[in-house]
């Protein structure tokens, strides 16, 4: 097993709903997922969440805050994670599949409609955050 990796994942708020993705072809493949990667070596953690961000969905960030982590071991795909979530402001661009290859669908939801299922841990994140997210 490697690892473990740090990667990000972000809550892209806009109009009281935030944005999630089917993941295809890699780990977790046919779950929702919020949009997020690896952190890159020099790279801030701010940098990390809107490059990801726009390089999944075109979409840029602002106002970008802490909002909790998870530390994740995969035993059956040998991957650890620790996964540092935030949470974003839409401030601009058109939603877009960038990475064909890596998602198959995007869906603005609330808190309370996150399709299943869902990828890692994130309905504990959801249900940890459900007092002070929107």
């Amino acid at each position: 097993m490697k690892g473990p990796m740090v990667g990000v994942a972000v809550f892209v708020k806009k109009d009281g709903k935030f944005l999630v993705q089917k993941r295809k072809g890699s780990h977790g493949a046919g779950c929702w997922a919020l949009p997020g990667g690896h952190v890159e070596a020099g790279e801030s953690l701010e940098t990390t969440c809107g490059r990801e961000v726009y390089e999944e969905t075109g979409l840029y960030i602002k106002n970008v805050q802490r909002l909790t982590f998870r530390n994740a071991i995969f035993l059956e795909e040998q991957k650890h994670y620790v996964t540092l979530f935030f949470s974003a402001d839409y401030a601009g661009g058109d939603v877009k599949i960038m990475e064909p290859n890596k998602c198959d669908e995007m869906k603005w939801c609330t808190l309370l409609d996150v399709p299943e299922p869902r990828f890692g841990t994130l309905s504990s994140v959801l249900n940890s955050i459900k007092e002070n997210f929107m």
